[in-house]
């Protein structure tokens, strides 16, 4: 533990409330401390993050630290905690084990919870990082799905509940940090960091900054070894991506933007516009982003043996239409893992439509895609699977015994039976406290 390690302490209230997402446009929000996302919280690496959470809403809530390696107690979903009574605080307290860009979600009818505002960002940070910019700005990305008046639409008959049990609950009302259409003020010269997080519910959204090429210096886990150069970047629900933008010219304006992706939906996929940026004066830069950002050891080659077979695939209901199943089943209690026992997992989507899969308070390494090595080394805990698809993952099993969980994080797969509970067992090992200030270097 580092010696100026120390604890910071927030307090979010869960209530219901009025949230103006553009000039004269209100909702009736749901989330914390009557914002829209909640308050951003932030730490230091090897910091104890205490959040007390008051539930005021009139059902029950609780809250996951989407990214974070921490006790399986403190996770969040109903597999280890008792959701928080209308009336009642819970308090959350872990090490922060890791810097990067992490969010806290409901874990509760997430598919109402999540879509009315009940997510924020959890940003931690590492005084060694040699990256420095010259702004940073963190951008979560969210969409609702809202009626004339801006009441949240209940689909009410079977075809359109079945659709939207298809698709997940896509909207036409876009928002960047709560609000629609923002304009981004930025300084000609400048190199700045953006941290971007997808808290929508099932939108695929693919980073398009209108033709400008931008740097992917960091993902769910954290920092990459090196930048890597794009102009598009796709960033599935749940999926963080930390780009370094600029330098523009002074008088440039352009939209930040979702290209068109066909995830394979009812829903016809379009290009749709998120924010403009406005470039003004110049201003002098102090950013410097070195070509080397750290080294990621390896897990395993990527011919590794696989230990375990995850099948994603759609199967007819006569009730609700379709279940979404993992290994032909839906809810599923999966087998055990060991402590300490390396996991390579073959991850197989079965159906005909794209899945981002997320699993719980572990970071993986992607060693295959369809058979083929990714182009670079990441530490992830969410990936898309395109239909028919598989990858090859490796995890570890630090020491943090418990219930943890895999899912789709299209929150209506997961709803629908996309999702499955499996136990980290110590094996008859004695059982000590992890090294959480272990980084992945």
């Amino acid at each position: 533990m580092k010696t100026n390690s120390k604890v910071v302490e927030y307090h979010l209230e869960a209530s219901a409330f009025s949230w103006e997402i553009s000039t004269g446009k209100s909702i009736e929000a749901w989330g914390f401390n009557k914002q829209v996302p909640g308050p951003e919280l932030r730490a230091n690496v090897g910091d104890t993050l205490v959040v007390k959470v008051t539930n005021k809403l009139s059902e029950p809530t609780t809250i996951h630290w989407h990214g974070i390696r921490l006790p399986a107690e403190m996770d969040g979903t109903d597999a280890v905690q008792k959701p928080i009574s209308p009336g009642e605080t819970f308090e959350y307290r872990f090490v922060l084990p890791d810097a990067g860009t992490f969010w806290y979600h409901a874990h509760s009818n997430e598919t109402v919870q999540m879509e009315r505002g009940m997510y924020g960002a959890l940003i931690v940070e590492d005084s060694t990082e040699e990256i420095m910019t010259d702004a940073e700005r963190v951008f979560i990305i969210d969409d609702m799905k809202l009626d004339a008046k801006g009441a949240f639409t209940k689909p009410r008959w079977f075809i359109p509940r079945v659709v939207e049990r298809h698709d997940g609950r896509q909207g036409d009302t876009l928002l960047i940090n709560g609000k629609e259409n923002p304009i981004i003020e930025m300084s000609a010269g400048h190199l700045e960091r953006w941290r971007i997080i997808n808290a929508t519910s099932a939108r695929y959204f693919d980073l398009y900054l209108g033709g400008n090429e931008f740097s992917i210096i960091g993902t769910d886990g954290g920092l990459l070894e090196s930048p890597i150069p794009v102009k598009s970047q796709l960033i599935t629900p749940g999926e963080r991506f930390d780009i370094v933008v600029g330098p523009f010219d002074e008088g440039d304006v352009f939209s930040l933007e979702s290209l068109r992706y066909n995830r394979m939906t009812f829903l016809r996929p379009k290009p749709e516009k998120f924010a403009s940026i406005r470039v003004g004066r110049p201003v002098p830069s102090v950013a410097h982003v070195p070509d080397t950002l750290r080294t990621i050891v390896q897990l395993a080659v990527s011919n590794a043996e696989i230990n375990r077979r995850v099948e994603l695939s759609v199967g007819l209901s006569f009730k609700d239409g379709m279940d979404f199943l993992i290994n032909g089943s839906t809810h599923v209690n999966d087998n055990p893992v060991k402590v300490a026992e390396l996991q390579v997992w073959e991850v197989v989507n079965a159906s005909l439509m794209d899945h981002p899969f997320h699993l719980h308070g572990f970071f993986f390494q992607v060693l295959e895609e369809n058979g083929t090595k990714p182009s670079y080394t990441a530490w992830k805990d969410t990936i898309n699977l395109k239909p028919r698809s598989k990858v090859k993952i490796a995890w570890m099993p630090d020491n943090r015994p418990g219930t943890w969980m895999y899912h789709c994080h299209i929150l209506e797969h997961h709803q629908a039976g996309m999702m499955a509970n499996f136990e980290v067992v110590a094996d008859g090992m004695p059982i000590k406290e992890m090294p959480r200030t272990h980084k992945h270097h």
